[in-house]
């Protein structure tokens, strides 16, 4: 699998593209200095505990209080409470804590109350970004994440990812980390460590203790509701999570940006900046035709060019999403077999979309049902194994006896939200139309059905006069001779005005209407 970053800078900000041969699987978006991001670190005031939810309400500044549970309190809790007061109070002259005396860990079962009271200043980091009308979640266990691991304060552990495979390269890295892990931290080594040398691993962690250093010295004049210890900006947070040995070329088109993402680089893998192509495209996302892909991807409709399609529904409880053959599956002999060819095709598309709109919480997929239970469960596999990338944590169920799969997926931000609709230009905008941009592949879907499910070689598509225009611009590329040569067909076209621009229709050699609904 080859991957390739997509850096384009606009005057509204910043957009980043993460592809998988050339398939849009993560955008992420940064306009600037955002506040109540995963990671940030802030200084709180308890504004009261709840015994009955055994939790407490922190001020962090945001309009709503934020919401840190027991459970999120972290076992040295009470060793972070007076380590902070000392620093606010400027008693702890160093940021070392490789002295510093360990309180006994808290009780996993004991209650909220014993530990935190009303007016309570605590060290906080976000652990979940503020969504619709809730306030950010928090968690006391404070830690800094780095490219290749996790600095934990008041720790001694040394724990690896679970994806990691290999008794041999397990033992190689633990043993590593025990050998360079600094007195007074635990460290957490993350996936992408795995076969990495010890330079590479030292660097990371170096950097992780300045880090830690730099939030002491800002913990020294922190006050209740200031962040003390920001995530670094967008750009370098996806690198960090997102690049792997997999990323070919990063593509960029301002050259601060550029220049920022070679350093990088750079530190990764030393003097190895050629993946870093700079462009002079003003916007790289429509010389890199990605529009076409985020319309695609985040309408309420998102069509599969095999005729499939699914309905997405977003609600503030759960998202649902309704999958349906379009009638269009060429070689099925019974329903049966329709509806396992049609859901095996879509399971690609939804991991991809739960990825790309960062859906999280409880997720509903109605699949088209299907009577065998060896068809279920080959079902359930080949969901799990498209979801197998998917970095955030979920759970899958198996289908429940209406067909439908239900599933968890970690949710730490509110869901990504893109306008998939253009402003109608038959009413000036008082209404709403499907992006124009998806015109074309609605027709290549229709012209694919009727072509291979129907077995249509002459047909004419009749469009307005602009669409007819676009459709046959040029003599040897156009569209129309891209449909001829993939489609196997004879294809006509025609304009009447009379159509809406968005607007077509299918005729077959006879001059019937054989337009697909």
């Amino acid at each position: 699998m080859d991957a390739e970053l997509v850096i384009n800078s606009t005057p509204a900000g910043v957009d980043i593209a993460l592809l998988e041969d050339g398939q849009l699987v993560e955008l992420h978006r940064d306009r600037g200095d955002v506040q109540y991001a995963v990671g940030d670190i802030y200084v709180g005031r308890v504004r009261k505990v709840m015994p009955n939810l055994n939790a407490g309400f922190v001020d962090v500044g945001h309009g709503k209080d934020a919401f840190l549970h027991h459970s999120d309190l972290g076992p040295q809790f009470q060793t972070q409470q007076i380590w902070v007061k000392r620093v606010m109070s400027g008693k702890q002259p160093t940021s070392d804590i490789s002295q510093f005396k360990r309180e006994a860990d808290i009780d996993r079962k004991g209650k909220m109350k014993d530990y935190v009271s009303a007016s309570q200043l605590v060290l906080v980091q976000v652990a979940k970004e503020p969504i619709s009308t809730k306030g950010p979640r928090l968690t006391a266990e404070v830690s800094l994440p780095g490219r290749y691991l996790v600095l934990v304060p008041f720790s001694d552990k040394v724990s690896l990812s679970s994806r990691i495979k290999g008794d041999k390269e397990r033992t190689r890295l633990r043993r590593l980390m025990q050998s360079i892990q600094p007195p007074g931290f635990g460290i957490i080594v993350r996936t992408v460590a795995e076969n990495k040398g010890s330079a590479d691993l030292h660097s990371d962690l170096s950097d992780l203790v300045d880090r830690w250093k730099k939030l002491y010295d800002n913990l020294k004049n922190g006050k209740p509701g200031k962040r003390v210890l920001g995530e670094v900006n967008k750009v370098s947070v996806v690198l960090r999570d997102v690049m792997s040995s997999d990323c070919k070329a990063i593509h960029v088109n301002d050259p601060r940006v550029a220049d920022e993402v070679k350093e990088f680089v750079a530190n990764i893998k030393a003097g190895d900046d050629s993946m870093v192509k700079i462009s002079r495209a003003k916007d790289l996302f429509n010389a890199m035709s990605l529009h076409r892909q985020i319309k695609a991807a985040f309408g309420r409709q998102v069509n599969l060019r095999s005729g499939s399609y699914l309905i997405v529904e977003q609600t503030e409880a759960m998202h649902v999403i309704d999958v349906n053959s379009g009638g269009r599956k060429k070689g099925a002999s019974s329903q049966e077999e329709n509806a396992l060819i049609t859901n095996l095709d879509v399971v690609n598309e939804i991991a991809r979309v739960l990825r790309l709109r960062d859906m999280g919480g409880i997720i509903a997929i109605d699949f088209i049902d299907m009577a065998k239970r060896e068809h279920n469960k080959q079902l359930t596999d080949a969901l799990r194994a498209a979801m197998k990338n998917d970095k955030a944590k979920h759970n899958i169920a198996v289908p429940s006896r209406f067909g439908v799969v239900e599933l968890t997926r970690q949710r730490v931000r509110d869901v990504a939200q893109v306008s998939a609709t253009d402003a109608c230009p038959a009413c000036n905008g008082t209404g709403k139309v499907e992006a124009s941009i998806l015109i074309t592949d609605r027709i290549d879907s229709a012209l694919k059905y009727l072509a291979e499910g129907e077995n249509r070689k002459r047909m004419t598509l009749m469009t307005h006069p602009i669409l007819e225009a676009y459709i046959t611009k040029g003599w040897w590329k156009s569209i129309r001779k891209e449909w001829e040569k993939s489609l196997g067909i004879k294809l006509s076209i025609e304009s009447n005005s009379n159509l809406e621009i968005l607007e077509y229709h299918v005729y077959n050699a006879l001059g019937e209407d054989v337009t697909p609904d």
